[in-house]
């Protein structure tokens, strides 16, 4: 799922959600072959000019590491869903400062999107039972509407201790979906989409938000970003103004230690990808001896992680890389899409190599290029791990987000990608991504 900061998600394809900055990039398919489309240690940004390679080549990635206190494992396999190219991860929660804790199988890793979220149905009685509900004053539960390309999550907001590998961010607040009846999720959130609570929904049994920012909405969130709700007794949900610190945060930013940025390692596929792929999530750049930067390609972003691209000799004004996107989602009417998938999957007759140019906020320029093969054909070979897996930005039946250019899960195959986070505010580094 995509959504971001005043930018952008995409449903269907990908981005257009013009509310919270939150870019979730789940963007799953399951067996339903819809295509969705849902960044230390630097400081400012130097120029890059060395040519990315192909998803399918294989530029240096390091394998699993294990054993590691700021490491842990990512596994893109059956999951809970079937889905194609969906990164999961282990999370323990805990309510703060006990041992009552549990840990949660599948939950997406999302490079575009801040902060942890967690299905109800995920979550033991006694441990949901124990984490804290936030309050939004005068004895009401702050709720939340998190926005994204193809619909909304509606939950409300806890306080936990969330712990990754050795690393541990106490008492933040992490949504919990679908805890509140549907009867009380508010008009304005239900127009941006369906609501997505389940599995099936989802793809995963929740969404690790890692992306470049500490929160999900920014210093202030106000009620005209459709953000945050005060639900006297869990009900009569009205907007409000939340502070930083009451919005749901990036676990990673809240570590003691190693909490400058993140990168994600892939193994190279084949081009007719692969049953499955097992790869590492780092914390920190530059923190440790095993999180070196090695990028050759590094770009300064948006508060909410966004680039420019030039594709097809067009400028696109949001270009980002999100892990929970499925596939790579671009507007390009010259290639075909498929017939009997839906949902806007590419099929072109031959695999097709394709380049852009992206460029960072500080003017930092880069060229990539990609592999977007036949997404029938990928889907006979019953693979889930797939490195030119396609779609477009504008399908049928569905909104059209041109201006979006999303580099999902695909791109990452092969490449260790960094996602450095905005320090800024505490005179600190600006948001980048490398790889």
């Amino acid at each position: 799922m995509h959504n971001h900061r005043i930018a952008g998600s995409f449903a269907g394809s990908l981005t257009g959600s013009l509310t919270l900055w939150l870019r979730r990039a789940l963007f799953a398919l399951a067996l339903a072959l819809t295509a969705c489309g849902g960044g230390g240690s630097g400081g400012s940004s130097s120029t890059a000019s060395s040519s990315g390679g192909t998803t399918g080549s294989s530029p240096q990635s390091s394998p699993t590491q294990s054993g590691v206190s700021n490491a842990v494992t990512v596994t893109v396999a059956q999951g809970v869903e079937g889905a194609w190219n969906i990164p999961t991860v282990s999370v323990t929660v805990c309510a703060p400062g006990t041992s009552n804790c549990q840990t949660i199988d599948n939950v997406q890793v999302d490079t575009g999107s801040f902060g942890l979220r967690l299905l109800s149905s995920a979550l033991s009685s006694s441990v949901a039972a124990a984490l804290p509900t936030s309050s939004a004053g005068s004895g009401a539960t702050l709720a939340e509407c998190a926005s994204f390309a193809d619909g909304y999550m509606w939950g409300s907001v806890h306080t936990a201790d969330v712990k990754l590998g050795g690393e541990t961010a106490s008492a933040i607040p992490i949504q919990v979906v679908g805890d509140l009846s549907s009867s009380t999720v508010p008009a304005a959130c239900q127009r941006l989409g369906s609501d997505e609570t389940t599995q099936e929904d989802v793809g995963a049994n929740g969404i690790l938000g890692i992306g470049v920012a500490p929160n999900d909405c920014g210093p202030t969130c106000t009620p005209a970003a459709d953000g945050y709700y005060a639900c006297p007794n869990g009900a009569n949900c009205t907007g409000i103004t939340v502070t930083a610190t009451q919005e749901v945060a990036n676990p990673v930013a809240n570590f003691a230690a190693d909490n400058n940025g993140v990168s994600l390692q892939l193994p190279a596929v084949a081009s007719t990808g692969a049953p499955s792929a097992t790869g590492t999530l780092l914390f920190g750049i530059g923190t440790e001896t095993n999180n070196a930067m090695s990028a050759t390609q590094r770009f300064e972003t948006s508060d909410s992680g966004d680039l420019t691209a030039t594709f097809n000799g067009a400028v696109v004004p949001y270009a980002f890389l999100d892990s929970g996107s499925n596939g790579l989602f671009f507007a390009d009417s010259a290639i075909p899409q498929c017939t009997n998938l839906g949902g806007g999957w590419y099929c072109p007759t031959s695999t097709d190599t394709l380049g852009a140019t992206l460029t960072g906020v500080d003017g930092s320029t880069g060229s990539i290029s990609f592999d977007v093969a036949n997404a029938q054909t990928l889907y006979n070979t019953g693979n889930l791990a797939l490195n030119d897996l396609g779609g477009s930005i504008c399908s049928s039946g569905q909104s059209c987000y041109a201006q979006d250019f999303d580099l999902g899960l695909p791109f990452f195959y092969g490449r260790t990608v960094y996602y450095g986070y905005d320090q800024r505010a505490a005179g600190g580094q600006a948001p980048y991504v490398a790889f």
